[in-house]
């Protein structure tokens, strides 16, 4: 990602930090810069049924689409300048966009590093080595699991033969076409149905020769009355059981975040949205197709939304659930 740094980016990520720090000491809102980070939808669509996805539920309340190129084409060009990353990922498989390693390559064009998260179901050895050709730099493959069994008690109708045949294509032809990318990671989503293969998963991909092994906390709805995805292991777990019997997230929730100042999330429609855990774009500060970035960024509307953080973060529903501050990376 340091090659891809310019002037232009680190005054940004000054900036950012900056206001970012005096907003939190002083209680007002006050942004001087732009986004450094970006979480680009490709499409809502997903293969897999996964209970704990509203794209595995068919649970949203808005639209299933795929992006334009176009739009995205738009949107690179307002954001090149500050922008240092860009996830290719929201809601919904990336690879079920019949155009989304162009979109890769437009990013890696306009120099700003990419990476995208995949169940690798669709990483074929056409597919994986144009990955590779594309110039993406950081590829999460999502392995919840180190037998069927086990991967298909999360990835309902997932195939791990397939994560794991998908796998060994892009390195491969990562390998053939001598690229130092894309950096792979395995992810390994951690639920109490499979906590007990984390060393085994983790083994997997030393023998196949991934970059990392990356252990992800998970994201449960409905976990008040407790649920049978949190893990035991109370270190994989966002949650915890209180004393009457029901279950709280270990985030405190304090009045500040540093990802209303840092970045932002646009949907494949063209909305953007403060946060990833908007899953519904239900706080939309925006549309790309009528507002640039930058006017949609400043505007009243996000304005607001950044001092209901600082004022009462406990009180915005999107954040009741949010996992800031208590991931474990391992």
């Amino acid at each position: 990602m340091v090659s891809k740094l310019t002037p232009s980016k680190v005054l940004n990520a000054l900036n950012v930090l900056g206001s970012y720090y005096w907003s939190r000491i002083t209680q007002q809102t006050r942004h001087t810069g732009l986004p450094i980070s970006l979480s680009i939808e490709p499409t809502t669509a997903c293969n897999l049924r996964c209970p704990e996805c509203p794209s595995g539920l068919r649970s949203f309340s808005r639209n299933t689409g795929k992006m334009s190129i176009e739009l995205l084409d738009k949107i690179l060009r307002e954001v090149k300048a500050h922008c240092t990353y860009i996830n290719f990922y929201f809601q919904g498989e990336p690879y079920l966009h019949p155009q989304f390693l162009h979109m890769v390559k437009l990013c890696h064009d306009h120099g700003i590093y990419s990476a995208t998260s995949t169940n690798a179901h669709f990483l074929n050895s056409e597919k994986a080595k144009a990955t590779v050709e594309s110039g993406l730099d950081r590829l999460i493959i999502s392995i919840d699991g180190a037998d069927q069994n086990t991967y298909e008690s999360y990835r309902k109708e997932g195939d791990l033969s397939k994560v794991i045949k998908g796998t060994k294509n892009v390195l491969y032809w990562k390998k053939k076409l001598k690229s130092s990318t894309p950096h792979i990671i395995f992810q390994f989503l951690v639920v109490k149905p499979n906590e007990h293969q984390i060393n085994e998963v983790k083994l997997i991909g030393d023998e196949l020769g991934v970059d990392e092994v990356k252990l992800k906390t998970a994201q449960i709805y409905d976990f008040e009355d407790g649920n049978d995805l949190i893990p035991t292991i109370d270190k994989y777990s966002r949650y915890q059981m209180e004393q009457n019997g029901k279950w709280s997230i270990k985030n405190p929730l304090d009045n500040h975040c540093w990802r209303m100042w840092s970045g932002a999330v646009i949907t494949w429609d063209g909305k953007v949205v403060p946060c990833c855990f908007d899953k519904d774009a239900q706080h939309s500060m925006g549309d790309l197709h009528s507002h640039s970035f930058t006017e949609i960024w400043n505007n009243d509307q996000y304005k607001d939304f950044r001092a209901s953080i600082l004022k009462s973060r406990s009180e915005v529903e999107m954040c009741k659930n949010c996992s800031e501050g208590t991931q474990v990376w391992g």
